[in-house]
């Protein structure tokens, strides 16, 4: 743990995670605050889970979720509070513990004076001089800008960095900077494998910095809000960061408070989700520790990411189970709130083949809305003519995929649609309100299947159309709508769905070679071997294999 002393009253420290807290019990801290909302992040631990740790130790914890960059006078007044009230020494926490730093020091404006604060703040590495700006002169925050650049990126995600990378390779001298606070970049897609035991989760990780392209600039921070009349986004800190073109790609939320009680029994119980990284392994135990008995598996309601993630899960856990001679002994349900199996009819049959060899209960129209892990009890919401009725269902294994939201600050901005995500034309991915702003993967609402593949033929597309909003080239480029879910039925197998926009195929390869639409060991190869290095030596370095863009007209 990186913990830093601004006083001997309080500590700050980045992200914690259960496990940590005894540590942090056993250095005298009394207490714990918790500034960061829960769904940030993929390898985040939710508020609950720390909270159950905590109170294990006997130390207090309180909960004061700040989003990024929209930290109000009101939350660092309760910050104080609670700062006065709880057991000292005191360590609070969030994602690098800039917004506590930030609470303190707002909090602290009114008894300390403003060099004091910047002082300490600073020797723990943290610029608070934006808040102090706002406490000494209030109205000059408006105008102040902290930094200037031609084009800005929210989000070193897959999408992101691929932009990133397009941009540099058409113009090495164009003024990149990219906003993200995370230190660690996920190869996401092979967490299915690690729940498989194929992939070791280590594998699945990199530094940011060791990604960000050469001559990009990293701000490392969170974004609290947009402010696009003005060409800028505005940092945690109250910094503000101006542009020419901005491009939105910061992922999605995945909501794991929707389902009641389910924070509770993450990573226990038999209870884990291979869309979070450190419950991926989880996942890979409990599948070789099942002796039989009720599998659960279930999907929310759309949008997700890969939307074939949640049955590729149940079809490995199957295979692994058949191979030890223990599948006869399963009751495998899938629960999905969907009404079909798949989006796409062209691959439903093959999957339907092993939905059968694997004898497993497809129920459709049902939402999973509360886990009792101890009890290993499952609630539905299912679906029914006169409206919906609930049904609790007992378990031994249960494999969860959260719902999944658009980030807050994206939610709360002048760039979301109506339902929270960002509003852009589906083909060239500009915002349909703000000229000058693009959005791809996750974050925009385009109606893609929301894939890693996906992002990497987006982000030819966003660079292409930057440049030409800058004055650069006679035509824009077109996104077709392309994904790509690579359906792992079983381990060495993968029916390999590839589609554009309506669910019209489009495969990578002539059907002689492979055929997508049947379970394939070549498909496999791809999937095991070939995506990855891809994906980090290719889509993240802005080599654009099989992925340039198209041009419209």
């Amino acid at each position: 743990m990186n913990i830093k002393h601004l006083s001997a009253a309080l500590s700050v420290a980045p992200q914690i995670a259960p496990a940590d807290v005894p540590e942090i019990a056993a250095a005298g801290y009394k207490a714990i605050i918790c500034n960061r909302p829960d769904g940030e992040g993929a390898d985040q631990p939710s508020f609950r889970e720390v909270e159950l740790a905590a109170q294990a130790e006997g130390i207090p914890v309180r909960y004061l979720p700040v989003i990024p960059g929209q930290l109000s006078d009101a939350q660092a007044g309760e910050f104080g509070r609670l700062l006065d009230e709880l057991p000292k020494p005191v360590l609070a926490y969030c994602r690098t513990g800039m917004r506590s730093a930030s609470l303190w020091g707002l909090s602290r404006g009114g008894s300390m004076p403003p060099a004091e604060i910047l002082a300490r703040a600073g020797e723990c590495g943290y610029d608070l001089s934006a808040l102090v700006r706002r406490m000494v002169a209030p109205d000059s925050r408006v105008d102040f800008v902290d930094a200037v650049h031609q084009v800005v990126i929210v989000g070193a995600g897959a999408a992101g960095i691929a932009v990133a990378a397009s941009l540099r390779a058409r113009d090495p001298d164009l003024d990149v900077a990219i906003i993200d606070p995370a230190d660690v970049h996920y190869y996401q897609p092979g967490w299915t494998l690690v729940g498989a035991g194929v992939f070791d989760a280590g594998e699945t990780v990199r530094a940011v910095g060791a990604l960000v392209p050469r001559g990009v600039r990293w701000i490392k921070s969170a974004v609290s809000h947009f402010d696009p009349e003005r060409d800028t986004v505005v940092l945690e800190g109250c910094r503000r960061v101006r542009y020419k073109q901005l491009v939105v790609c910061p992922g999605l939320k995945l909501d794991w408070g929707a389902i009641a009680g389910l924070e509770d029994t993450l990573g226990a119980n038999g209870v884990t989700s291979n869309y979070r990284f450190d419950l991926a392994p989880y996942t890979w135990e409990l599948v070789q520790s099942f002796r039989g008995g009720t599998a659960l598996f279930t999907q929310p309601p759309m949008p997700i990411k890969c939307a074939g993630a949640p049955q590729k899960a149940m079809y490995l856990s199957c295979d692994a189970w058949r191979r030890r001679g223990v599948l006869d002994q399963a009751d495998v349900r899938f629960e999905t709130a969907g009404t079909a199996l798949f989006g796409v009819a062209d691959y439903v049959p093959a999957l339907m083949d092993y939905v059968r060899a694997y004898g497993i209960s497809l129920d459709f129209g049902r939402r999973l809305t509360a886990v009792d892990g101890a009890c290993r009890v499952a609630t539905f919401a299912v679906a029914a003519p006169d409206g919906e009725r609930v049904e609790q269902v007992p378990f031994d294994f249960l494999h969860v995929v959260p719902p999944q939201v658009a980030p807050d600050f994206i939610r709360a901005s002048p760039l979301a649609d109506a339902a929270g995500w960002v509003d852009v034309d589906q083909s060239t991915l500009r915002s349909k309100r703000y000229p000058n702003v693009f959005a791809l993967g996750d974050a925009a609402n385009t109606p893609n299947a929301k894939t890693a593949a996906a992002a990497r033929k987006q982000a030819p597309v966003v660079a292409h159309n930057v440049l030409f909003a800058r004055g650069r080239g006679a035509r824009e480029a077109r996104y077709d709508g392309y994904g790509s879910c690579p359906l792992t039925v079983e381990r060495g197998k993968i029916v390999l769905a590839e589609f554009t926009y309506g669910g019209k195929l489009a495969p990578s390869f002539p059907s002689w070679l492979l055929d997508g639409r049947k379970p394939s060991r070549l498909a496999w190869l791809l999937k095991e071997r070939i995506l990855p290095p891809l994906y980090w030596q290719g889509m993240l370095r802005g080599r654009e294999w099989l992925a340039k863009p198209e041009m419209v007209g």
